[in-house]
């Protein structure tokens, strides 16, 4: 093997990768290479454009700090947790390092080498490792993707380039999220949900060191999700794209059976309901040719808000539902 200094910002491609660390350079964008304990993965939000998506790059910034997002392995039909996605998914717990490379342009003028420019060292999102998107496959079918969200490992520094950032959406629309999502079932590793969760928090190694991050909202979703099914209403969501805008948007629950949209916060205070209500108005708004007239919207507590916020969402038409142990108060919304 060769010597090869992974610097961020290091500009390189993947067979000098292989021959300084091993892996192959035929075995897709995560590359497990297990003589020197790394997991190396080649990102190319190039390849998703094509397809008509635009899930990867580096994600705005949020309350825990750099967030960079990967789809994973599949070309065809729903992606599997299975062979990269199961190895990516498995540095959770094996401890073997993960690498980030971003493509960097064609080696030379007409040759199918490409170039890999060094982002640095990460780790997934311990709390929310991946999130579920609806994506084309290589045959424009519509399909379940893993979506991998990756912080920088403990120390790291990443290097991003303008460039690098999730690009906008080419048009606005509007995909329904059946509850029973296929490419979840059988993963074959360690349980790690998605967007809801069944514990109530976690440990996020993140800069600064190690915090814990409660998982209210996914927990309160999850018990209103059991409370429906109990009552026999159906229930789904919806991801969102918006032309010129990056990402995806996906409601927190649609009540099919009763036409409500809910928005759930972890926290009963003003800002949180400030923020609820603004998402709710504008989904609504995305969701207009989506939903039967009259649809309502309603903001999903964990405890009761202050007397004058429920007049405040009483004077907007907005519904308040709110959890007392294992039922809810509010429901259903009339």
């Amino acid at each position: 093997m060769t010597t090869l200094e992974l610097l961020p910002g290091l500009i390189t491609t993947r067979e000098e990768v292989v021959q300084a660390y091993g892996g192959s350079v035929f075995s897709g964008g995560i590359v497990p290479a297990n003589d020197s304990n790394k997991v190396f993965v080649y990102s190319d939000p190039s390849v998703g454009e094509k397809h008509g998506y635009t899930f990867d790059g580096r994600a705005d910034d949020d309350e825990l700090g750099v967030l960079y997002l990967y789809t994973g392995a599949g070309s065809e039909g729903h992606q599997k947790m299975a062979r990269g996605n199961k190895t990516l998914m498995e540095t959770l717990d094996d401890g073997r390092d993960v690498h980030l490379f971003v493509s960097n342009g064609k080696a030379a003028p007409g040759k199918k080498l490409v170039k890999q420019r060094y982002v640095g060292q990460v780790v997934l999102d311990p709390s929310l490792p991946y999130v579920i998107r609806k994506a084309p496959d290589k045959h424009g079918e519509m399909r379940d993707v893993y979506v991998f969200r990756f912080r920088p490992a403990p120390g790291a520094v990443l290097h991003f380039e303008p460039k690098d950032s999730v690009q906008p959406a080419k048009k606005t629309a509007v995909v329904p999220l059946p509850v029973e999502q296929p490419a979840l079932a059988a993963t074959g590793v360690k349980d790690k949900k998605t967007e809801k969760h069944t514990t109530t928090q976690t440990i996020a190694n993140i800069k600064g060191g190690p915090r814990t991050v409660l998982r209210r909202e996914g927990q309160l979703v999850t018990a209103f999700e059991a409370f429906l099914t109990a009552a026999g209403h159906q229930f789904t969501s919806f991801q969102i794209t918006v032309e010129g805008e990056p990402g995806a948007q996906v409601p927190d629950l649609y009540d099919i059976t009763a036409n409500v949209l809910y928005e759930a916060k972890g926290l009963t205070n003003r800002t949180n309901v400030r923020m609820a209500v603004g998402q709710l108005r504008d989904y609504r708004r995305l969701l207009k040719d989506e939903v039967p007239a009259g649809m309502r919207i309603a903001v999903l507590l964990p405890t009761e808000p202050t007397a004058d916020i429920r007049q405040w969402l009483d004077s907007e038409n907005i519904a308040i539902v709110v959890q007392n142990g294992e039922t809810f108060s509010g429901f259903p919304v009339i």
